[in-house]
């Protein structure tokens, strides 16, 4: 009887891969989810700002669907931005994976 065993090892938690727009929200994809996004202290995502076209962030909304992160602020009907923990010290971090590893800052402005 021959059995193979496959190992993965998470090395980080999730990394920015790409965004997309739809109407006043933008969608966040991510490599390294593991099993799953959580907000580590069982509240509300925090640390997510949005901008429009004239890069003025402004604090924004953010829910976990599936793997992914909808970010939105009701006052920005046409964002095009995103910034995750985008400080020197981002405290109140809260986006990880089930591997309690923490999501890296990113910002979608370069």
């Amino acid at each position: 009887m021959h059995f193979s065993y496959f190992l993965y090892i998470l090395v980080s938690g999730p990394l920015y891969l790409s965004s997309t727009i739809e109407g006043n929200k933008i969608t966040v994809s991510f490599t390294n989810t593991g099993s799953g996004l959580i907000s580590m202290d069982d509240e509300e995502l925090n640390q997510f700002a949005i901008a429009c076209a004239d890069k003025k962030f402004v604090w924004a909304k953010a829910k976990i669907e599936g793997d992914k992160i909808v970010v939105w602020n009701d006052e920005i009907a046409e964002p095009m931005y995103v910034r995750y923990a985008w400080a020197d010290n981002p405290f109140g971090a809260n986006l990880y994976n089930r591997e309690k590893l923490p999501a890296s800052p990113f910002r979608t402005d370069k």
